[in-house]
């Protein structure tokens, strides 16, 4: 038995603790709510540039075989196809400049590589459309007369039906993209499908330490304001084959008030990967870590945040029924996530809560097959 004393105290640290995070949860679920909003009265700009616009360029660091996919499923008006790789491969239909070892600047990983052929690929057209490796563009319908646009993710079921239950509950959350062109600075970028005014690139940079540099990258160009005039995303699809993403700090260069918006957002929703960049070993765990399926049901603290909690998880099934529209309805494979919802979150959240524990300083990129 404890002494009362002690025992009292850590009653009402763990009081304290969880509202705390019912608090942040429900601050953040919030936000998510207005964004969503929203998103609902979002209309697509009308489409001004074309493929003949745009450049395409594909990182990887020596995939051949995935990357090699990727250019063979380009459309073929889409036909200035560069490859930024960190070791030589062979690329049919594309040109590959491999980054060399000496090459040294401020950014650090993918961000690197994406200085380096900003610095040395030489581009004649208005757009760069960066893809990672392993996205395979099915349509390319152009571009807005915008200088940043998104393209929206749709990953592709791959063998694993627990994990393409994760990516339904994910890009159900993820419809608050299309939020993004009414807010004044974009909330998160997807580097695997964006596309830069050339020009953008060039007075933005991507020369700073970060491991989110395509984030980063949308943070930076909207605060300069006198060349990024707005952001919207295109009706343009892409499958992926990967199915997590991580979501680390962006750095001490990025405003505060950005950093804290989406911290807020790792609370509620996001997701995870590990990969490599240039063979370095570094783990990012961050996002679903403070889901509601990891709350436990019985606290002594009070049964109104036991109920605010039950609450918080309802909007888990909430994005689960998002997630479930934008794969097109109904079907065998997708339907099961409604009743396994509290599982796949709880699984899904795992690997983000050890990092909690153990703070992700390094990228470590997924093997492709």
């Amino acid at each position: 038995m404890l002494p009362p004393p002690l025992g009292e105290w850590i009653l009402w640290a763990v009081y304290v603790g969880l509202w705390s995070f019912v608090g942040i949860y429900a601050a953040a679920t919030c936000i998510w709510s207005v964004e969503a909003l929203l998103a609902q009265r979002y209309d697509s700009p009308p489409l001004v540039y074309g493929p003949e616009d745009v450049q395409v360029r594909v990182l990887t660091i020596a995939a051949e075989d995935v990357v090699q996919a990727t250019v063979d499923a380009l459309p073929e008006r889409l036909d200035d196809r560069h490859v930024i790789a960190e070791e030589p491969i062979d690329i049919g239909g594309a040109t590959v400049h491999v980054v060399p070892d000496g090459f040294a600047c401020e950014a650090t990983d993918k961000g690197r590589a994406l200085e380096w052929a900003r610095r040395n690929v030489a581009c004649d057209r208005e757009w760069v459309l960066f893809l990672d490796e392993d996205t395979i563009v099915t349509e390319f319908p152009g571009l807005p007369d915008a200088d940043i646009t998104q393209f929206q993710e749709w990953p592709m079921y791959t063998g694993s039906l627990v994990t393409y239950w994760a990516e339904v509950l994910r890009m159900g959350y993820q419809t608050e993209l299309r939020a993004f062109a009414r807010l004044s600075v974009p909330l998160y970028a997807w580097g695997g499908g964006i596309a830069v005014r050339q020009s953008v690139e060039d007075d933005v940079t991507w020369n700073y330490e970060t491991l989110i540099e395509d984030t980063v990258f949308a943070w930076l160009a909207t605060e300069r304001g006198t060349t990024t005039r707005c952001w919207t995303r295109s009706s343009g699809t892409r499958h992926r084959r990967r199915w997590r993403r991580w979501s680390p700090s962006a750095g001490a260069g990025c405003p505060a008030r950005w950093r804290a918006r989406t911290s807020s957002r790792c609370t509620t929703g996001g997701c995870t990967c590990s990969g490599t960049w240039r063979g370095r070993s570094r783990r990012c765990r961050r996002s679903w870590s403070r889901s509601p399926a990891c709350c436990p049901r019985r606290c002594p603290a009070s049964a109104c945040s036991a109920h605010s909690g039950s609450l918080m998880l309802l909007f888990t099934f909430v994005w689960v029924w998002r997630g479930w529209r934008y794969y097109e309805g109904p079907s065998l494979r997708t339907l099961p996530v409604f009743l396994l919802n509290p599982v796949v979150v709880a699984l899904h959240s795992l690997g983000a809560a050890y990092g909690l524990v153990s703070p992700a300083e390094e990228f470590q990129a997924t093997e492709k097959e």
